[in-house]
């Protein structure tokens, strides 16, 4: 194996702790991706001493700025494209209502038992006597090669301390395809109320990265088995279960709503379009309806659905602009692609085109991830009548241009005609342009809309200036 220590900022680390006569050690995230063969620039550095005056002096070697924490004791700084923290080794004690442990000066033994789980707690060593050499109290490297999450100490004392650790577990989980020890996985379910004292922007940095790994369903489904969903994410945990009435059941919208969360991650990368795909059937809880002649409905739950996206994202924190904005389009529009299979028509093509302007390949792919069946043969038929809408669709908007649409005729050109101020007539005459162009009933040409403007101004007893 490569050698773990080469980058040559560790021997400066190493040569400067040296000179202070303190011991130092590099542990966490570095350590356990050197073994897992994955990148890592973000580099902690753990010291039996003073990390910020550490800092200071390996900064000052490197001609870079050192950041000093002094309310948390920790430094960091940047070189060469990594960040390195530097933070004395400390032991740590919680009071059971609050995250802010009281902490005191320690060895790096005491830090290890801090860490959260024992793949994070492998230190490699920066004394000159041992340099490189691992330090591996908890058998990290054990649970590396078995694909296990475990803490170091009790797991019911490691997640009623620190309780973001429980989600932390289901994100490394999902993020490196590990399972969480049994033990571990108990004391999750146990601890889940706990969750409420951590802050809001906390959990939503994990869903993020749980969201952003190859399979985001793997984390949603521990969530969900937690108990840990139903707290920071309720509106997406009542998609689970089925309600039965007269010996019919509906699908169960939670599993398909992590089959279509997979499939759009197997295709983009794109996290607003992946969150646009766990929250595409929200509506669906609300609006169960059933009937004895039609079964179960759901009517409506689109638009539901796209009301409730603003709320979802104050909640959590996430940006309430151009993202919550797109994610909500997405949803709301999220059927109207399928119920175009039935009457594949240029007048609705149009309208489909305008509605989602540039966001229409994205809502194409949330529709196709959205068919899913246990039946191969059913999935592949509805797709194949899929890919006949997307081709008119392209027929369409090769035609009549209709992405990113503004009509030929504006307000401007309508109130100059007129000499009218901004008014309610002026928006009669715009949307009749627009809906006669999205209708077919004229081409989305100048000639054809200024026609058909003064054709309705007359019908509203409008004259043009001047007349």
């Amino acid at each position: 194996m490569k050698d773990p220590l080469k980058p040559g900022i560790f021997k400066i680390v190493s040569r400067q702790a040296a000179a202070r006569n303190v011991r130092a050690y590099v542990i966490g995230g570095y350590v356990r991706d050197h073994f897992l063969k994955r990148p890592c620039t973000d580099i902690d550095i753990v010291v039996e001493g003073n990390g910020m005056e550490l800092a200071s002096d390996v900064a000052s070697v490197l001609k870079v700025n050192a950041t000093l924490f002094k309310n948390f004791g920790t430094a960091m700084l940047r070189y060469r494209g990594l960040e390195i923290e530097f933070v004395g080794a400390r032991k740590e004690s919680y009071s059971t209502d609050s995250r802010k442990p009281v902490v005191e000066n320690g060895t790096v033994e005491d830090d290890q038992k801090r860490r959260d789980f024992t793949i994070n707690a492998m230190a490699f060593s920066l004394q000159q006597e041992d340099y490189g050499s691992l330090t591996d109290p908890f058998n990290g490297l054990n649970d590396l090669h078995d694909k296990v999450i475990r803490t170091p100490l009790d797991p019911d004392k490691t997640f009623s301390d620190d309780p973001l650790r429980m989600i932390r577990a289901i994100r490394f989980a999902a993020q490196l395809e590990f399972t969480i020890d049994n033990t571990a996985f108990n004391s999750i379910q146990r601890n889940a109320d706990r969750i409420q004292i951590v802050s809001q922007e906390r959990i939503t940095t994990e869903l993020q990265k749980i969201m952003a790994s190859r399979k985001p369903s793997a984390g949603f489904y521990l969530l969900e088995k937690s108990g840990l969903l139903a707290i920071i994410l309720p509106q997406v945990a009542l998609l689970q279960g089925v309600e039965t009435m007269e010996g019919k059941g509906h699908k169960e919208n939670f599993s398909h709503t992590m089959e279509v969360l997979d499939n759009v991650a197997s295709m983009t990368d794109n996290i607003w379009l992946r969150w646009a795909a766990l929250l595409h059937d929200i509506g669906k809880p609300s609006t169960r309806h059933f009937d004895k002649e039609t079964g179960w409905t759901f009517h409506g739950h689109d638009f539901v659905g796209s009301k409730m996206i603003p709320g979802i994202f104050r909640q959590l924190r996430l940006p309430l602009g151009e993202e919550m904005k797109y994610v909500r389009k997405l949803v709301q529009l999220h059927l109207r692609p399928i119920a175009l299979v039935n009457n594949v028509s240029d007048s609705g093509a149009r309208r489909l085109l305008f509605e989602a302007g540039e966001d229409i390949d994205d809502l194409m792919l949330l529709c196709r991830a959205d068919i899913t069946s246990k039946n191969p043969m059913t999935v592949r038929h509805h797709l194949g009548n899929f890919e006949q809408v997307s081709k008119k669709l392209i027929q369409v908007e090769e035609k009549d241009a209709i992405r990113n649409f503004q009509p030929p005729i504006s307000g401007e050109i309508i109130m100059k005609t007129y000499n009218l101020p901004p008014c309610r007539e002026v928006g009669l005459i715009k949307d009749h342009i627009k809906e006669a162009i999205l209708d077919g009933k004229i081409g989305n040409n100048y000639e054809e809309a200024l026609d058909l403007m003064k054709q309705r101004a007359a019908e509203l007893g409008i004259s043009e200036a001047g007349a």
